[in-house]
């Protein structure tokens, strides 16, 4: 699956046009919109029933004061339309969904146009947003689902407080082997790239994230990101790129599935469907490292229905709702109330649910300023070599 926290060079260059003009930028001002909440409605309290999938009541129109539309802009593959039908079962309010495939995909679209009530933003593109001024803050009092959420998961440095956000689904990337191919001994990145699997590997499309395994590999945080580190990177890229056959954000695990891959780097919801899918599939923690990636909802400061937003906001934060998601994405889901919903099967999942003290290991990826595009530029051209 293509994993919803790249930021490449079109972020940086997008995000200078969205900066106010003359506005603070370390603290954006609150958007007239919230300033004017309503008193929550019954609807978004906390005392509302569960809903299973097949135990969805009836429609009951929500007043929320606005027109009974939401407009969201999430990532392809990763929003069960399950739980968009059962929104919209419960509220009677109507969700046009738009996709994207990258971060910087979501920027663009998101600057070049104000009709988005609610999307799905990456961690350090929560970051880069709430600095242009281009969040609307949440009414917590609105949300009162986000308890269910994992202390872990929440006031993470890129929305103290939670102010901007509240998380989606987490994950990480690690390494997928095929063990009826490969019978080598697999623990980290360097292994993966040998010259004995030439053709024969899958890795996700994204530049941050090679140039983060280069480093790690050279035991270099993944955050640590200068020329001169870049230029440490060149190569070892040099030896591994060359090796790869597919460069797949989309879809990784289908090219295992397949048999057309041996082995690979993919994200961690993309392995446990293939870990579901045939006990041949063994999961590995990079040795050298990895890192905790956290998706988010979000409201953007020029939304037109930002109580319906919040409204569904904590709607896939209900325990069922949530477990919705996972049984059909299953990544680390930071819902404390859904994991207990889940099969033991899917809990003890290693690629859903690494150990606990793995997790606290796990670095979140930072916005890397005015590099992004010395990265995006480095892994373009050492794929063409």
């Amino acid at each position: 699956m293509h994993h919803p926290f790249r930021l490449l060079a079109a972020l940086l260059l997008g995000i200078s046009s969205l900066l106010p003009t003359g506005c603070d930028n370390a603290k954006p001002p609150a958007p007239e919109a919230a300033a004017a909440t309503p008193t929550p409605s019954p609807a978004l309290e906390d005392e509302e029933p569960e809903l299973a999938e097949d135990d969805t009541p009836e429609a009951k129109p929500v007043d929320t004061g606005e027109p009974p539309v939401l407009n969201l802009l999430c990532w392809t593959e990763y929003v069960p339309q399950r739980v968009i039908d059962a929104f919209e079962k419960q509220t009677a309010i109507k969700v046009n969904v738009t996709t994207c495939e990258s971060n910087e995909e979501m920027l663009e679209m998101l600057s070049s146009s104000d009709e988005y009530d609610l999307i799905q933003p990456s961690e350090y593109l929560v970051d880069a947003l709430v600095k242009a001024g281009q969040l609307a803050p949440i009414t917590h009092e609105n949300i009162p689902n986000l308890k269910n959420i994992a202390p872990e998961f929440l006031d993470r440095p890129f929305d103290p407080g939670n102010q901007y956000s509240v998380p989606w689904m987490a994950g990480t990337v690690g390494i997928v082997v095929n063990t009826d191919l490969v019978q080598d001994t697999i623990s980290g990145y360097s292994d993966v790239f040998q010259e004995k699997f030439k053709d024969r590997i899958v890795v996700v499309n994204d530049s941050r994230e090679i140039v983060s395994w280069a480093l790690a590999s050279l035991g270099i945080p993944m955050n640590d990101i200068t020329e001169e580190n870049l230029a440490k990177t060149r190569p070892v890229l040099a030896r591994w790129l060359p090796l790869v056959r597919y460069y797949d954000s989309d879809r990784p695990s289908q090219r295992l599935l397949d048999g057309d891959a041996s082995l690979g780097i993919v994200w961690s919801g993309e392995a446990a469907l293939l870990l579901r899918a045939d006990r041949k599939f063994r999961w590995i923690l990079p040795s050298e490292g990895t890192h905790l990636f956290i998706d988010n909802l979000a409201i953007p400061a020029k939304a037109k229905h930002p109580r319906n937003a919040e409204l569904f906001m904590n709607f896939v934060l209900r325990p069922k709702i949530s477990k919705m998601i996972s049984d059909e994405f299953p990544y680390l889901n930071p819902n404390l109330a859904a994991r207990e919903l889940l099969s033991e099967a899917d809990r003890k999942n290693p690629a859903s649910f690494p150990p606990e003290e793995e997790i606290s290991k796990m670095p979140v990826l930072e916005d890397i300023g005015d590099l992004t595009p010395a990265v995006e530029d480095l892994v373009t051209t050492m794929k063409i070599q």
